[in-house]
């Protein structure tokens, strides 16, 4: 595996995202060593956030969830709310993308990316387990890279779908390990 270039990525850790979650201190404390760890390896961090321009144009009636949030989100400051949280602040080397649905790929230059630093090997990290990291999951299986799922640097708001998604989903596609076990 040595030869086989990796990054790793911080899914959705957004100020607002995770204020919507309880406890969350652990979970970023968690992501903290990973960016650790990765940035010591000379891992490339990449940061995804989910954004939008104001007033959301991006988003069509026919799209349940997202649509469901428009018209509550059409005053919020889409520069603020797409912030990372500042416990995980990204430094100058960092690459931060901006997507626009829930797979990290899905309108972001995500893939430009990862091809120009060749890499085959993703890390991932993210919230919502039953979203982005689900998403994004399976979106970069079908697109050959290897992968790897940080259990407790991913949290859901239901603890039951995120434990089905860890036990019986994910290890079809990837490697699903524990925080101590990579850093």
């Amino acid at each position: 595996m040595e030869n086989i270039k990796t990054a790793l990525l911080a899914m959705d850790m957004q100020s607002s995202i995770l204020s919507n979650l309880p406890d969350t201190q652990e979970l970023i404390s968690n992501v903290n060593k990973v960016i650790k760890a990765a940035r010591n390896r000379q891992i490339p961090v990449i940061y995804i956030t989910v954004g939008f321009r104001q007033g959301m144009p991006e988003i069509n009636s026919n799209n349940k969830v997202f649509s469901g949030i428009k018209q509550h989100m059409a005053v919020v400051n889409m520069k603020e709310w797409v912030a990372i949280h500042p416990e995980l602040s990204p430094e100058e080397e960092d690459i931060v993308i901006t997507k626009r649905r829930f797979s990290a790929f899905t309108e972001s230059d995500l893939e430009v990316v990862l091809r120009g630093l060749n890499i085959q090997h993703l890390v991932l990290t993210g919230v919502s387990t039953s979203g982005v990291v689900l998403s994004t999951v399976r979106e970069a299986s079908d697109k050959d890279y290897k992968l790897t799922v940080i259990e407790d640097c991913c949290k859901d708001g239901d603890e039951e779908v995120h434990h089905v998604l860890m036990r019986k989903v994910f290890p079809r596609q990837a490697d699903v390990i524990k925080v101590n076990d990579w850093t």
